[in-house]
């Protein structure tokens, strides 16, 4: 159950070192915690302009659920980078599936996205985890997935 204390928090520069999404896909702002091999926790602040708020919805902006999803797998992907000591890094992370996803309350500009994540298996380059998403001390998302690293 070792920690990479030392290194945390991973601010976004450290997290574009380690996945290669940027900007307008790069979900995860910090790595706040971390336990090598079991969990990661993530925060996205969620601002009005980016670019899904200009017609979903205009008069009412909802991040869409399918970027929470991502922004559960991105941190899933900075957790798979520490437990493999980089060796990962800059590798792709594709979906093999998405289970039991669960929307709970929208979420809106202004909102922090706190992304909880635990791996639950992994046998090779395939990695099982479940994530949740908090704003403030409600659930907003949850969901089960498995992803498959790869060379890009």
């Amino acid at each position: 159950m070792e920690k990479t204390q030392n290194r945390l928090p991973i601010d976004v520069l450290g997290v574009m070192k380690m996945i290669p999404h940027r900007y307008p896909m790069l979900l995860v702002d910090r790595v706040v915690e971390l336990t090598l091999n079991e969990s990661a926790v993530g925060l996205k602040n969620v601002s009005f302009n980016e670019p899904h708020f200009q017609g979903h919805f205009p008069r009412q902006p909802v991040m869409p659920g399918v970027l929470i999803v991502e922004a559960m797998a991105q941190t899933a992907a900075v957790l798979v980078v520490e437990t493999l000591e980089g060796a990962a890094a800059g590798k792709l992370v594709y979906f093999m599936s998405i289970e039991n996803a669960r929307f709970r309350k929208p979420v809106f500009p202004g909102d922090q996205l706190r992304i909880t994540v635990k791996k639950t298996k992994n046998r090779g380059p395939v990695w099982k985890f479940d994530g949740q998403v908090h704003v403030d001390e409600g659930l907003v998302a949850e969901a089960s997935f498995t992803a498959m690293i790869m060379e890009d």
